[in-house]
């Protein structure tokens, strides 16, 4: 296998020493390591497609990894095999700006098509400061959400290649027509043929194929911009303010943090600022951005403000919206690029800066029930002796807050283990009693999986059913979900 691994790839693709696979064998999450055999860089979809083959040929595992960094475990071997080190794969294909969209291999990162799509003046709509060197198509694969709620998506995906666990190599949606790439969809929608596949591949964690490349959706960057914030100290009646402002479609970037997550995102001098932020700032702050497009860019902006203000005035006075959050003169101007930006390499990233370490517990819930939620995972923790005031929070409106995402940050020292263990505990308790309370887990890593499917035994069955037919012999990132 190693011989004809080195005749795919070529020497300089190829690793199998210690070194080099122990860089696999962990990430920044708690899933226990996992060394893998070999590592692998192809260079396009026929070198994937011919390592896929021969895995099937030596039943072999095969683990698809797209980006430099992980946080939730689930490019860690389980079984040993093949990693699939997709990160020379990164090249952007077409930026297409009359369709407002962009293609791009599996490697690409958010560093470079934050940089290539700025110098055209438009802009990708990004998750909450993703890592500089997250692979784009894994994020959105992943089902990551984003913080713009204007738009009528979730997700921007569209049609996307992929090689299956056989080594069958596959277009989705329109791109799967006859003369694409310059077919007249330019591979716009993301549906069929027949079945939605795009949806089978999301939230898969490389079970289900290999993507080497997708196209995304862009829009143009706003000629204007106005941020405005509100300090919260009563989370439900804001977000009964949302449930009115947002269902109008004039808001750009929307979402509500918590102290702790604030000051660790804008602490520039890290030792000076930090406690110095988090005991100043509201225990939540709601940022809103409304934005001025091509056509008129001042009267929308008007129109907008002029919105937002006159249901304040008339329903909902205890907002205290303003361009500036008191007490932090030019947080506006501060924070604006950097919502539209990935977190900046040099700095450490903002989820480890305050201890080295964060463990994420995130789901979908009702808005209404966001505070219920909050209330259950502070009385968990106080049982497990973690502080309160530690615990990092972020709450993001989608689908014009019909629903949102409700995410809890639990930082640790990863050098001390009682931490980590208490962290690992806390993380089980929670997510135990939130599921029982109704809360929607999509994405579900490591022992998370476990619990779901043990709850989901008729959706379970039918998935491996559909494992068993792409994937007969269970090479693709065995022992993950349900498989």
């Amino acid at each position: 296998m190693k011989e004809k691994l080195l005749e795919i790839v070529g020497s300089e693709n190829f690793f199998d020493d210690p070194e080099a696979l122990a860089k696999y064998s962990k990430d920044f999450s708690l899933a226990p390591r996992g060394v893998p055999n070999y590592v692998v860089k192809p260079k396009d979809n026929q070198e994937v497609q011919r390592v896929i083959k021969l895995a099937n040929e030596h039943l072999t595992p095969v683990v698809p990894s797209s980006s430099g960094v992980h946080f939730q475990g689930a490019t860690i071997p389980k079984q040993g095999g093949i990693i699939l080190d997709l990160t020379r794969m990164n090249q952007i294909l077409e930026v297409d700006e009359l369709n407002r969209r962009v293609r791009m291999e599996a490697g690409v990162t958010w560093e470079q098509i934050a940089s290539e799509l700025g110098k055209r003046g438009f802009r990708m709509i990004i998750p909450l400061l993703p890592h500089p060197l997250r692979s784009v198509v894994t994020d959105w694969l992943e089902r990551e959400v984003p913080t713009n709620t204007v738009y009528d998506y979730g997700e921007p995906l569209q049609s996307m290649e992929v090689v299956w666990p056989t080594g069958e190599i596959f277009r989705t949606g329109s791109a799967s027509v006859t003369g694409y790439p310059d077919s007249p969809s330019k591979g716009a929608n993301p549906s069929g043929p027949g079945l939605d596949f795009y949806r089978f591949l999301q939230g898969a964690q490389g079970t289900m194929g290999v993507v080497t490349w997708a196209n995304l959706k862009i829009e143009y960057l706003p000629k204007i911009d106005k941020v405005l914030f509100a300090p919260v100290h009563d989370l439900n009646y804001t977000i009964d303010f949302l449930y009115r402002v947002l269902r109008l479609r004039i808001i750009q970037e929307c979402l509500l943090l918590n102290n702790i997550n604030l000051a660790s995102i804008i602490a520039e001098d890290w030792r000076k600022d930090f406690e110095k932020l988090r005991a100043s700032l509201p225990p939540w702050t709601l940022i809103l951005v409304i934005s001025g497009m091509h056509r008129r860019p001042e009267e929308q902006i008007q129109y907008e403000e002029e919105t937002l203000y006159k249901v304040i005035k008339n329903e909902f006075p205890g907002i205290p919206l303003a361009d500036n959050l008191p007490g932090f003169p030019g947080l506006g101007k501060k924070l604006l690029p950097m919502l539209r930006k990935p977190w900046p390499k040099e700095v450490t990233y903002w989820k480890n800066r305050y201890k080295g370490a964060c463990h994420s517990l995130f789901f979908i819930t009702k808005p209404i029930l966001a505070s219920k939620f909050i209330n259950k995972v502070e009385e968990i923790a106080a049982r497990y002796g973690y502080p309160i005031s530690d615990i990092g929070g972020y709450l993001q409106p989608i689908e014009h807050n019909r629903a949102c995402h409700l995410e809890f940050n639990f930082f640790y020292n990863p050098a001390s283990q009682p931490e980590v263990e208490r962290v690992r505990s806390l993380y089980s308790e929670a997510a135990s009693v939130l599921l029982d309370k109704g809360a929607l887990f999509t994405r579900p890593y490591g022992e998370l999986a476990k619990l779901l499917y043990d709850r989901a035994a008729g959706y379970a069955m039918t998935l491996r059913r559909v494992k068993k037919v792409f994937d007969p012999n269970n090479i693709m990132n065995p022992g993950n979900l349900c498989f």
